[in-house]
Formats: C-alpha cells, structure tokens, sequence
C-alpha cells in the first residue's frame, strides 16, 4: 500500500469509527434507557466522575502552594456540611469555591 492509500484509509477509518460513535445514542437511545446496567450506572457515575475530579484538583491545588492542603480541606469540607444539611448541590459548590477564593485570596493560608 502507498503512503497516500494508507493515509487516505486511516483518515475513512477513524471517520467512520467516529461517525458510529456520535451516532450510537441516537440509534440505540430506547435500549439504552430501558437498560438496567445503564440506569446503575447513570445513578453511580456522576458521583463518582465528581470525586475524582475532586480528588485531582485539591492534590494539585495543595502541591501548588507551600502551606499545605488547609485551604483545600477547610473548603471540601464546608461543601460537605452544605450538602449534608443543605442538600443542594449549587450552595453547596457555591459555598466551597467561596470559602476557598477568601481563604487564597486574604493569605490566610
């Protein structure tokens, strides 16, 4: 095969593997809604994409500065409490981000 043939078919593979993967949802929609690995998996995944996230963001954040993670911690756990007693996820991430802007900003840490 030439370079160009080649080129030519990876640039018509990855084409259509990505055309079949935007179009897979609306193809298979009715399936996936009424599936029930997929209803777990809707319940359990967003919290769990949320911790991660979580997780990485304060372990850089503290790395970045050198008076350790206190500004991180003291604002994941504020959101915690809002969620707890509050159970609303916007004053709760409100709340944290915040508590952590004031606590960087006014050199308390």
């Amino acid at each position: 095969m030439t370079d160009v043939t080649y080129v030519v078919t990876a640039i018509f593979a990855a084409g259509l593997v990505t055309l079949g993967l935007r179009a897979l949802p609306f193809i298979a929609g009715d399936w996936l809604n009424k599936h029930p690995f997929v209803q777990r998996l809707g319940r359990f995944l967003p919290l769990a994409i949320m911790t991660l996230l979580l997780v990485h963001y304060v372990v850089g954040a503290a790395q970045s500065h050198e008076h350790g993670p206190w500004p991180e911690l003291v604002a994941v756990a504020l959101a915690i409490v809002l969620q707890w007693f509050a159970r609303n996820p916007l004053l709760s991430i409100v709340g944290g981000t915040l508590a952590y802007v004031a606590m960087r900003n006014a050199g308390w840490f």
